[in-house]
C-alpha cells in the first residue's frame, strides 16, 4: 500500500487504533504502521489487556522490519508490565525511524520510551496528528493527568425536557435507533454508573448489547444505604458489579459480596456517597471512561459538582407534560445568575430523535 507522507501514515495508525475501542481497557487504544521503501509492510493495534501492544502486533506480522519507519499513535512503552517494553522490541527489530503522535502521560513511560529510541540511534519525530491521537484516549489521559476518569452522562428527554412520567414510567421516550446508539456508547466505556433509585425503579441489566467483540463495562451502583436487591437483573450475569456506599453495615456488605458484588466504602457528603471521592476511586481501579445512566438526583449532583466532562442528550419528538419528571434535581438554583451553562459540541439526528452532545462551558 502506497501513502505519501508522515501525516497519511499516522492517519492510518489512528484508524487502526480504533479497532481496540471496545477491547483494550484499561490500556490505551494504540495503532502502529510499519513502512519500508515507501510501502506499508505491517500494521497492528493494541489487543486485550495482557496481550500484544500495537507495536508488538505489527512487528509479529513483518517479515523484516530492519530500516523501517514505525508510525505509532502513542509513545512506545519502556516498562515491564504484562508484556515487555515496546521500545525494546522496536530497537531489536532494527527500525530506523519512529514517528510518534504524542508522549505517553503515564508516569511509568513519560518520555522514557522516546529517549530509549534516541539512545539507540533511532530518529524520533513527535507531534504528528497529536490532536487526533488525543481523542482516541481521553479517558486514559485524564486518568493519568488528573486521577479521574472521563465522565459522560446520557439523558433521554422529551421536547419539553422531561425524562419520565410522574409515576416513574420512562420506557420508552426515544426510538429504537437511539437505544441502539446508546449501546455502542456503553460498549466503549470502562464502567456504567447508575444510582440505586434507578435500579429500584427500572431494574436494568446495564450491559452493552451489541453484535461485536467487546469487554463488557463494569456495572457500578452508587448505593449509600445498601438498598441493592439481591434479585436485581444486573446481578444475574458474569459481569462485575461494584457497589459504592458510605454505609458501615457489615452484614449488608457481606450479603452483597456473597452475591458476587465488590463493595467499596467512601465518605459521606450530605447523606450520600461523596462523588469526587467515588470517581477518584474508580480511576484508582483503572477505570478510564465512565458512562452515567441515572435519574435527576444523581445527574443534578454531578452537574452541581462539575464532574461531568460530556453530556449526551437524546431528545425525542414528544411531549410529556409539566407533571412529568425533569432532567436535573437542582434545588440550589434560585436565581438566573446561578444557571448552569453548557457548550454544544455536536448535534446529530438518530432516527426520529436528536442527539445533542454538550461539554461544560469553561469561559
Amino acid at each position: 500500500m502506497m501513502l505519501s507522507s508522515d501525516s497519511a501514515y499516522m492517519a492510518r495508525a489512528v484508524k487502526l487504533a480504533e479497532n481496540g475501542l471496545y477491547t483494550t481497557d484499561p490500556n490505551p487504544h494504540v495503532g502502529c504502521v510499519l513502512v519500508k521503501d515507501d510501502r506499508i509492510i505491517a500494521e497492528g493495534w493494541t489487543q486485550r489487556a495482557g496481550f500484544a501492544h500495537a507495536e508488538i502486533d505489527a512487528l509479529a506480522k513483518a517479515v523484516d522490519a530492519r530500516g523501517a519507519t514505525a508510525y505509532v499513535t502513542l509513545e512506545p512503552c519502556s516498562h515491564h508490565g504484562k508484556t515487555g517494553p515496546c521500545s525494546d522490541a522496536l530497537i531489536a527489530a532494527g527500525i530506523r525511524r519512529a514517528v510518534v503522535a504524542m508522549q505517553d502521560p503515564n508516569p511509568l513511560v513519560a518520555g522514557r520510551g522516546l529517549q530509549k529510541l534516541r539512545d539507540a540511534g533511532i530518529e524520533v519525530v513527535t507531534g504528528v496528528l497529536q490532536q487526533e491521537a488525543e481523542k482516541l484516549n481521553q479517558g486514559f489521559f485524564k486518568r493519568m493527568a488528573q486521577g479521574l476518569p472521563w465522565i459522560r452522562s446520557k439523558l433521554a428527554m422529551s421536547l419539553d425536557g422531561r425524562t419520565a412520567m410522574a409515576s416513574g414510567e420512562s420506557q420508552w421516550i426515544t426510538s429504537e435507533y437511539a437505544r441502539q446508539d446508546v449501546q455502542r456508547w456503553r460498549a466503549q466505556s470502562s464502567a456504567i454508573v447508575t444510582g440505586i433509585d434507578t435500579v429500584l425503579y427500572d431494574d436494568p441489566q446495564l450491559n452493552a448489547r451489541v453484535d461485536f467483540d467487546l469487554v463488557q463495562p463494569v456495572k457500578v451502583v452508587l448505593d449509600s444505604q445498601l438498598r441493592m436487591p439481591l434479585s436485581a437483573k444486573m446481578l444475574q450475569t458474569a459481569v462485575e458489579v461494584w457497589i459504592i456506599t458510605c454505609s458501615d453495615d457489615a452484614a449488608k456488605q457481606q450479603k452483597l459480596r456473597d452475591a458476587g458484588c465488590k463493595v467499596f466504602r467512601v465518605d459521606a457528603r450530605e447523606g450520600r456517597a461523596d462523588l469526587p471521592q467515588t470517581f477518584k476511586l474508580l480511576a484508582e481501579l483503572q477505570i478510564n471512561t465512565v458512562w452515567v445512566e441515572a435519574g435527576a438526583t444523581l445527574n443534578g449532583a454531578l452537574l452541581d459538582a462539575g464532574l461531568v466532562d460530556e453530556w449526551l442528550l437524546y431528545m425525542a419528538p414528544c411531549i410529556l407534560g409539566d407533571q412529568a419528571r425533569g432532567l436535573f434535581h437542582l434545588p440550589g438554583l434560585q436565581h438566573m445568575q446561578d444557571k448552569k451553562l453548557l457548550h454544544l459540541v455536536e448535534s446529530r439526528q438518530i432516527g426520529p430523535d436528536l442527539r445533542l452532545r454538550y461539554q461544560a462551558k469553561t469561559d
